[in-house]
């Protein structure tokens, strides 16, 4: 093998310019579809709440959607998990259409009231746009792998208007345990620039305050630490129990259009029960809410409850809002138990519960000091590393690997869908 005449950091610059262009690219087309997703999203929620009777439409909608996911979009259903199983298995590109599908799937779960995120969709849209440059630019598998994780992290970015945390989340996502340095540039690059296209459409992300965050104390990190395993263990419930309920309405319904249907129908008599809209939509208001004022010690149950009945019947979204939600609501409850400033612990919430459900404890720490500031660094830090510990080999996405296992039982590269199989046995 000869060796270059000219200095390492001189051959970076093919790479580097590389990488610039199509990540900028990628970054423009996901920065923006981000953006008329969340305008669009905003319509929704808007429309929702002025006009209650939509609520009553929802099975109908939902029964719409499954029809069209299963006559012109069965090979993109599996979303998230697809895109993540093509980066660790290049088999086809991803088709185009998922980012439409997941698109208007999105904005009729929320329009009607289903309880959704937008995560799931900003990342899909971001992939599938993202991988028609596979053909344009003739990747090999090595970049296409790369571009899938650019898209991942210039999706998520800017849907939530956390650059870093995006980018780290592209690299995190994937496996668990490890990290694809190879990808680090483009995907930095992508989740900065996808941020700023999104703002420049004029994208407004909802702004959380933490009123007071004290300086670390032994109490202080001892209630983090308790407080992490209670995160930890509901973001374990919540990617469990999702999953057992979609295995269970795919067992009993084979007719995939009739699980959100049915959903649907759960969903309203649901909402009468309880005789409050809180837990449909995204939920950013009581979100909002849980940073200013105390809140019952049952909304992160319900939330949970209502979101994991639309994902697992099939309606098309997100858990990550959900997720923010939930944790936000526990860490508002958890506040007065722990002696601690309850909007603190709904901050190390909302990011915590999300890490112990997705593994991705360095992303969600990291959104932290983006959201609430730097001072939030150690507490969140705490809480993410310690419920990601005690989520145990569980996540909302099935196609994660395992490569550096607290179990050593465990072989590396396992995805955590056959785990879960293996138990079933």
């Amino acid at each position: 093998m000869s060796k270059s005449p000219y200095p390492e950091q001189v051959t970076l610059l093919p790479y580097i310019g590389k990488w610039l262009l199509i990540a900028a690219v990628v970054a423009a087309l996901s920065g923006t579809a981000s953006a008329f997703l969340l305008i669009a999203l905003e319509w929704a929620t808007a429309t929702h709440t002025d006009y209650h009777w939509l609520m009553w439409l929802l099975p109908v909608a939902g029964f719409a959607v499954g029809w069209i996911y299963l006559r012109f979009g069965e090979h993109v259903e599996r979303g998230n998990n697809l895109i993540i199983d093509e980066i660790h298995d290049p088999k086809k590109t991803i088709p185009f259409r998922m980012a439409p599908f997941v698109f208007f799937g999105n904005i009729i779960s929320i329009l009607f009231g289903a309880s959704v995120g937008r995560e799931g969709t900003a990342v899909q849209m971001g992939a599938s746009l993202a991988d028609q440059l596979t053909h344009l630019f003739k990747f090999n598998s090595v970049d296409r792998k790369i571009i899938l994780m650019v898209g991942i992290s210039a999706g998520f970015a800017s849907v939530f208007g956390t650059p870093l945390a995006g980018a780290i989340f592209g690299l995190e996502v994937l496996v668990i345990g490890r990290m694809r340095y190879e990808a680090l540039f483009p995907c930095v690059v992508a989740a900065i620039i996808a941020d700023q296209v999104s703002l420049l459409w004029g994208v407004h992300h909802t702004h959380y305050v933490v009123q007071s965050i004290p300086s670390i104390t032994t109490w202080g990190f001892i209630a983090m630490m308790i407080a992490g395993i209670a995160f930890g263990l509901t973001g374990k419930a919540f990617a469990d129990i999702t999953h057992h309920t979609s295995a269970v309405f795919k067992k009993r319904i084979p007719y995939a259009p009739l699980r959100p249907l049915i959903g649907g129908i759960i969903i309203i008599a649901a909402t009468w029960a309880v005789g409050t809209d809180r837990y449909i939509g995204l939920g950013i208001t009581t979100i909002v809410d849980a940073f200013n004022q105390p809140l019952a010690s049952y909304d992160f149950l319900g939330k949970m409850a209502f979101t994991i009945t639309s994902i697992g019947s099939g309606f098309k979204g997100g858990e990550v809002t959900p997720l923010f939600y939930i944790g936000a609501t526990l860490g508002n409850a958890l506040a007065p138990i722990l002696d601690v400033p309850f909007s603190l612990l709904a901050g190390v919430g909302f990011v915590a519960v999300f890490a112990g459900a997705a593994n991705t404890p360095l992303a969600s720490m990291v959104m932290a000091m983006e959201l609430f500031g730097a001072e939030m660094g150690i507490y969140a830090a705490i809480a993410c590393v310690v419920s990601y510990l005690f989520s145990g080999h569980t996540s909302i996405y099935r196609s994660q690997r395992v490569d550096q296992s607290t179990n050593s039982a465990i072989a590396d590269g396992t995805r955590l869908s056959d785990l879960v199989d293996k138990s079933q046995k």
